[in-house]
């Protein structure tokens, strides 16, 4: 008698226990191929942090340690007193240098928040002759050198009788003279919808409380950016300054670095590193706390048409 046998099936042998890849296996293959390029980045941040790692490392030595040509950054000799000589050493504390630093960035914040914002109202949501024009030359400011001005302005404000003071370095950031930001905020101001600006005309408001109540509080992302940009440029800011201050008691923060550098040869390394460390804290405690802000500010601003 013959016997039926039934058809095999033409799935996996009841034996085998191959079972497809999972999510967790994708990503683990995915991290694995990530590796050389993490590799790749932390060695270019190491190398770019190298720098400033020998300066602080270097602010603790004495000046014969400093170039001895030893590639170790640990010193072998701990010297603090580098900071203390560098904080009294000069012919002012050096918190006056700081002082005069804090008040120039915090005017040239305020100026540039206030007029550049309104320069850009302007060029976003009015309407007048020659706009495009005016805006056009507006931003060919932004490509002409500082040194292709250099000579007017200074005969200006030597004639208003502003030189070696804080004014010629503080009162144009209030006449709306930083284009870059100007354009920042106009970007930024064009992706408010239009609508509430006339839903305040309905109710009868006028440009100048459409852009206290309505533009200027929304631009607070736009606002965040152009307060940091403005205080990290203008408190690293060494050539305007150069040229427009000379009374020591008014020195900002790069003026006086400067100073412990004698033409003589005879340099105070140790204490200028040790400041030159010092003088970095403000702007790392600043990045620090407002990095997301900077990331958001450049993302809704840079991106809108």
């Amino acid at each position: 008698m013959s016997t039926l046998t039934a058809p095999t099936s033409r799935g996996p042998a009841a034996g085998d226990r191959r079972q497809p890849p999972t999510n967790r296996s994708r990503s683990g293959g995915q991290w694995m191929r990530r590796i050389p390029i993490q590799l790749l980045v932390a060695a270019g941040a190491l190398a770019m942090i190298y720098p400033v790692l020998w300066m602080a490392s270097s602010s603790l030595k004495p000046d014969s340690e400093i170039f001895s040509g030893s590639a170790n950054l640990l010193p072998e000799t701990f010297r603090w007193e580098n900071y203390a000589e560098g904080w009294n050493g000069l012919r002012e504390p050096f918190e006056t240098f700081y002082l005069n630093s804090f008040i120039i960035s915090a005017l040239a914040v305020a100026g540039n928040l206030l007029t550049c914002s309104m320069a850009a109202y302007a060029f976003a949501r009015l309407r007048f002759r020659m706009r495009a024009l005016w805006f056009a030359v507006m931003l060919g400011t932004i490509m002409l050198p500082y040194h292709a001005t250099l000579i007017p302005q200074y005969t200006l404000f030597y004639e208003l009788g502003w030189v070696n003071s804080f004014l010629p370095l503080t009162v144009p950031k209030f006449l709306a003279t930083d284009a870059f930001f100007i354009f920042l905020f106009v970007q930024f101001i064009r992706g408010i919808p239009k609508e509430l600006d006339q839903a305040a005309q309905i109710d009868g408001a006028g440009p100048l409380r459409i852009y206290t109540t309505i533009i200027f509080p929304l631009l607070r992302p736009a606002l965040v950016t152009g307060a940091i940009f403005t205080t990290i440029w203008t408190y690293n800011d060494f050539f305007s300054q150069l040229i427009y201050i000379s009374d020591t008691a008014l020195y900002t923060v790069p003026l006086a670095l400067r100073m412990f550098l004698d033409t003589t040869g005879e340099s105070a390394w140790g204490p200028m590193l040790a400041m030159s460390t010092l003088s970095l804290l403000p702007l790392v405690v600043m990045f620090v706390l407002f990095q997301r802000q900077i990331v958001e500010g450049i993302s809704t601003t840079g991106l809108k048409g």
